[in-house]
């Protein structure tokens, strides 16, 4: 043990009696013990809630669509898939998407219809594992077709399995307000509800084949574009660089990441802004800590002059108010790490903070440890802790030896 942490732990926990400023070093200690905690709690949460609703959109969306540049359909969609069999990918589905009107006998609801092939969507897509009531029966019997509607939306509709339903296209509706026609619709029959987790899915989305689609929405037979799924998500990223070289500049291709922006984005800013707010905590016990190390140097003058006139130089004296101040830090940033990651290890396997499953689909708040949180924040909360302990041990190290033990 070095001559200034011994003399730095002797200054800090050899007191004899209670006093001012060891109160101050004992709030600094629980607050940065707090601060560390609530970072690492609160982080965990996010993590949580984004795993969640990563999986969600994943598990719904495909991994990579393909689209026109110009918004439009596909200009020629066997080119793209010859394309795309040259490049070696196997998982891709054509689908179709517009708006429509969805009408029964009790509501109207503007919708988005989505038509797709039933034989290749299970490869890009997670849909038939959402759905809860019934099965993916698209098939045309001549009269009407099938349809699968979102739980959300089933309800708003008062629909369940084996009902009808009507489904209007915008463009029959232009054409009925301008000649003397009538709107473009077609009947479905409910085959299947599904439940995605996802308000927006769930509400908004119904789907349909992509045949029935394309004569419902006059498409003729044009697609509005081509979804991906590869075995490793994480490959999307440099599938989309590979695919966009080789389809050229008249095709769009977004990945996931892309598709879902907003998501992240949001998420990515709530997780910034709560680091900040977060760690004004542990920045005000730093401040503590800086009052705590004042004081102690103001009382330590004659010990800091005995030093110095035995033989201490300025880099001891410094060290040694270092060295407690860091101390201090340390004890309460590992007091919270073990906290933080207590209580998020206790609400991982026994969820004790529960949540309503009738607003949510899941029944306890949802927590994830990551290595890099694990590191950050305890690295962060030493580094402000130091700093905080640079200014007195300074101080500390230019006192005058003659004037310190002036009186002595």
């Amino acid at each position: 043990m070095s001559l200034e942490f011994f003399i730095a732990r002797r200054y800090l926990f050899a007191k004899k009696k209670v006093n001012f400023i060891t109160i101050i070093s004992i709030i600094s200690i629980i607050g940065v013990a707090t601060g560390v905690a609530a970072l690492i709690i609160v982080l965990s949460v996010f993590n949580g809630f984004n795993t969640r609703v990563s999986s969600i959109l994943i598990g719904f969306n495909p991994h990579i669509r393909i689209e026109s540049n110009d918004g439009k359909t596909l200009e020629n969609k066997s080119e793209v898939e010859n394309k795309l069999n040259l490049a070696g990918v196997k998982n891709f589905s054509s689908y179709t998407l517009n708006k429509g009107l969805i009408s029964t006998d009790r509501l109207n609801k503007a919708i988005i219809v989505k038509g797709v092939d039933e034989k290749s969507i299970g490869k890009v897509s997670g849909l038939q594992e959402v759905i809860k009531l019934g099965s993916l029966d698209l098939k045309n019997d001549g009269i009407t077709g099938g349809i699968v509607l979102g739980r959300i939306l089933a309800g708003e509709m008062r629909s369940l399995l084996g009902d009808t339903v009507t489904i209007l296209s915008p463009s029959g509706m232009e054409k009925s307000l301008t000649q003397f026609v009538e709107p473009k619709l077609m009947k479905f029959v409910v085959t299947g509800i599904y439940e995605a987790d996802n308000q927006e899915f769930d509400s908004k989305f119904a789907f349909i084949s992509d045949k029935n689609s394309q004569e419902l929405f006059e498409l003729e037979n044009k697609f509005n574009g081509i979804e991906i799924r590869f075995p490793d998500i994480n490959d999307s990223e440099n599938e989309k660089e590979k695919l966009s070289g080789i389809l050229g500049d008249k095709y769009k291709v977004s990945t996931w990441f892309d598709l879902n922006s907003d998501y992240y984005s949001i998420m990515k800013i709530e997780r910034w802004v709560a680091f900040i707010i977060l760690s004004l905590i542990i920045i005000v016990a730093c401040f503590n800590i800086l009052a705590s190390l004042i004081m102690t140097v103001i009382e330590k003058k004659r010990d800091i002059g005995i030093l110095k006139a035995i033989g201490a130089n300025e880099r001891t004296i410094r060290r040694i108010f270092l060295f407690e101040g860091i101390s201090v830090g340390f004890i309460g940033m590992a007091s919270g790490f073990i906290i933080g990651v207590g209580t998020i290890l206790v609400q991982k396997y026994f969820g004790f903070y529960k949540l309503d499953t009738r607003m949510y689909s899941i029944d306890a708040l949802p927590v994830e440890l990551r290595w890099m949180d694990l590191v950050i924040v305890p690295l962060a909360a030493m580094l402000l802790c130091y700093l905080a302990s640079l200014y007195p041990a300074k101080k500390a190290a230019k006192e005058d030896p003659v004037s310190a033990i002036r009186w002595e």
